[in-house]
């Protein structure tokens, strides 16, 4: 299919062939009639996309203090890498189309096969032929109502959620300042409530078309007429909200908000205009400013977005999906008239050449659709406090490891291609000789094209069956979002390939059984979990140095995690577990290769109360006494280093900072000594490239695999009880199963 992209970092726009996206549970796949261009929102992302590197920083200051802080956590080679791939990929456009739905996941009673609906949302109603869409971002469309006009669903909700905002009664004036898109939207929907409309806007055109459209009066903010408009309508007490629907760097909207608005009247902000506040102005009327949060309550919420989970209608009236619905309605009774703000419907073939009409200002319009051919024939397919340590069991007489020839190439799939994939896997793969990137699968369309185009996968594709059907690829990875891994790595160990799953193998202990009893099914042990840290070179070297063990060893580990961003999917507790079940194996995984053997017990408490999200100690024992100590901190400076490390024993102690310095000192009969790694390594490598070396020589080979998995099942036993014991208040003893 084909969707118009977006290159950040060069500005290229293009219309790409890409995967169709998988009908996943919860949601339908779309097939796109009209798309509606936002003249506002998306133009200026264009046009940031032109902009200079410093011209792209200055615009967006919030994205640099994300990259400083990277730099501090993470490094400048590996934080550049991962900011020039985000920069370097193509980006989808769009947010706002009608389509007619082709496929129905699991779990949706509402809508049919060859209903017409209204989508939103920047990453499921975009400018392609095929969306998928979950539950809550659809709606269905009316009888009788032209799907050109029900493209409109989204941005009408933009203006509905701004006109809730500014609690409008009937016989009110407001005025509006920006008669764009939204702000004629706006408009019409505060004339439609009984609500007298002032409008302001430079452009005569616009102010004209909201005339009208039902607005009392309109005209140059700059002049008198918006001024002596105002006064004539509310007897001079100045009206009773101001809707800012103004984009750009000006601060004349807020100003000539406070001149026009009455005392303690309400001034909404729902576009992007410059908000340095007069403070005398404001304080003298006591002005109400309120901010206006997209399509409505459910906004940037995944519970909501994602999951499908809707709010109590006593308790949230308007959600992002009951404005979408109610916006529609409007249109289909006539009370919304969104023909004449269409200034241009172009095919959706002609998608560049309009936008760069947009751009140059050739094209002048306050709403653009772009008109998408009929159906196609073809269809996409769906895609579809004593803990137990497993034993793991293979099939008797089985073989697990496949033959091949030692000159082929080894041939790998990927299964996802988010961030951690393109930053710090594929990077390493792309060099290394002997390797074919054959397949990259996701379920999302155009991030498969992106790692396609920039890694040089032979193919891209949201069909994960036709992957492991695929009798000559030899390894697939694993790299989506945690509660997938136990699935996937069970489908491919079942399907005979060699697996690489990035932390964590399992979230509960079902999902690890069910990966070990696909490991006895098929016979098929050829594991690999993403712990990378035992395979940095500077804890190998100190570890060497460190030599072996005559008594038992204390252990610290200090995780200095950092908060987490608001709206990051580590925080989806309840589908994606705890942030420490995500990544907590590294860590236990790096002790236990330091202490050579597995835990026995675990005790965990939380500093804040038993709750995995807090601060906490994880205190391992294992069973010659040694000890290891884990404390996983999110509240500490974000300037110290992520991880640092303390190991004493036998009269050493070795530390490591962070995987920049390691240091040893010994005492013996020689007396004092004191090892330091001979200089500062040129980035902090935490062993990701060694450990794929080590796994694409295990399976090019057919010998073992990097780290055993009886090793692998007790690491993430251990992680899992980490939550158990939290939530016991007490130890909890790995007994393991024969």
């Amino acid at each position: 299919m084909k969707q118009v992209v977006q290159n950040y970092k060069s500005g290229e726009l293009a219309v790409l062939d890409v995967p169709v996206p998988g009908c996943k549970p919860g949601g339908v796949l779309v097939r796109t009639a009209y798309s509606l261009i936002s003249t506002g929102t998306e133009l200026m992302k264009v046009s940031e996309a032109g902009m200079s590197m410093l011209g792209k920083a200055r615009s967006r200051p919030d994205q640099v203090a994300k990259v400083m802080q990277s730099v501090a956590t993470n490094g400048v080679p590996a934080t550049y890498r991962k900011v020039m791939g985000k920069l370097d990929s193509y980006t989808p456009l769009g947010y706002s189309l009608c389509g007619v739905v082709e496929q129905v996941g699991a779990g949706i009673d509402d809508v049919k096969v060859g209903d017409l609906v209204a989508c939103a949302g920047n990453e499921h109603a975009l400018h392609a032929e095929l969306n998928w869409v979950p539950k809550n971002l659809y709606a269905p469309v009316p009888d009788g109502l032209a799907p050109r006009h029900a493209a409109f669903g989204t941005v009408g909700s933009i203006a509905m959620q701004g006109v809730r905002q500014g609690e409008s009664r009937l016989g009110e004036v407001a005025l509006v300042v920006g008669l764009g898109l939204i702000g004629q939207l706006v408009a019409q929907l505060l004339t439609a409530s009984g609500v007298r409309v002032v409008g302001a806007d430079p452009d005569p055109a616009r102010c004209e078309l909201a005339e009208r459209l039902g607005a009392a009066a309109c005209g140059d903010p700059a002049s008198a007429a918006v001024e002596a408009a105002v006064a004539e309508l509310t007897g001079g007490h100045g009206v009773d909200q101001v809707y800012l629907a103004a984009g750009g760097s000006s601060n004349q909207p807020v100003e000539l908000a406070a001149r026009l608005c009455r005392d303690r009247g309400r001034v909404v902000d729902i576009g992007k205009c410059r908000l340095d506040l007069p403070w005398n102005a404001y304080y003298e009327k006591e002005l109400d400013v309120r901010f206006s949060r997209s399509y409505g309550p459910g906004r940037y919420d995944p519970g909501y977005e994602l999951e499908g989970r809707d709010y109590p209608i006593g308790y949230v009236r308007w959600t992002e999906r009951r404005n979408l619905a109610c916006f529609l309605d409007l249109l289909a009774r006539g009370r919304v008239d969104v023909e004449p703000l269409v200034s241009h419907i172009a095919d959706f073939d002609d998608a560049v050449a309009t936008y760069q009409s947009l751009k140059d200002g050739d094209l002048k319009a306050v709403a653009v659709l772009f008109r998408y051919a009929g159906p196609a024939e073809d269809t996409a397919e769906a895609v579809a406090p004593v803990v137990t340590v497993p034993a793991v069991k293979r099939r008797s007489g089985s073989v697990s490891t496949p033959a091949r020839s030692a000159t082929a190439p080894v041939r790998l799939a990927f299964v996802g291609a988010g961030n951690y994939a393109t930053s710090m896997l594929l990077p390493h793969l792309t060099q290394r000789a002997g390797v074919e990137l054959s397949t990259v699968v996701t379920t999302t369309a155009l991030s498969a094209a992106n790692a396609q185009r920039k890694f040089g996968f032979a193919e891209a594709t949201t069909d994960l069956d036709a992957v492991l059907g695929d009798t000559s690829i030899d390894a697939v990875f694993v790299v989506t979002r945690h509660s997938s891994h136990a699935e996937l790595t069970r489908k491919a160990l079942l399907a005979g390939k060699a697996v690489f799953v990035e932390k964590p193998l399992a979230l509960t202990e079902d999902d690890l059984a069910d990966v070990l009893a696909a490991v006895e099914e098929s016979g098929n042990d050829r594991l690999q979990v993403g712990f990378n840290r035992r395979f940095a070179p500077l804890l190998q070297e100190a570890k060497k140095r460190f030599g072996a063990r005559t008594g038992p060893a204390s252990l610290r580990y200090l995780v200095n995690a950092g908060r987490l961003q608001h709206g990051s999917w580590y925080l989806q507790q309840g589908t994606e577990g705890s942030r420490f079940a995500g990544e907590g194996g590294h860590f236990i995984d790096t002790a236990s290769w330091l202490l050579d053997a597995d835990p026995v017990s675990v005790y965990a408490v939380a500093t804040t109360g038993n709750e995995v999200g807090s601060d906490m100690q994880i205190v391992l024992r294992y069973p010659d006494g040694s000890t290891a100590t884990i404390s996983y901190v999110t509240t500490g400076a974000a300037g110290f280093p992520k991880e640092t490390l303390d190991l004493v024993a036998d009269g050493k102690v070795l530390r490591l900072d962070d995987f920049v310095r390691a240091s040893l000192f010994v005492d013996g009969g020689a007396g004092r000594r004191r090892w330091v790694s001979s200089r500062l390594p040129k980035a902090r490598d935490k062993g990701q490239s060694a450990e794929l070396a080590a796994f694409i020589k295990a399976v090019r080979t057919g010998g073992p695999m990097p780290v055993p998995l009886e090793s692998l099942v007790a690491t993430t036993s251990a992680t899992l009880a980490v939550q158990a014991g939290l939530a016991g208040g007490a130890p909890v003893t790995l007994a393991r199963t024969r």
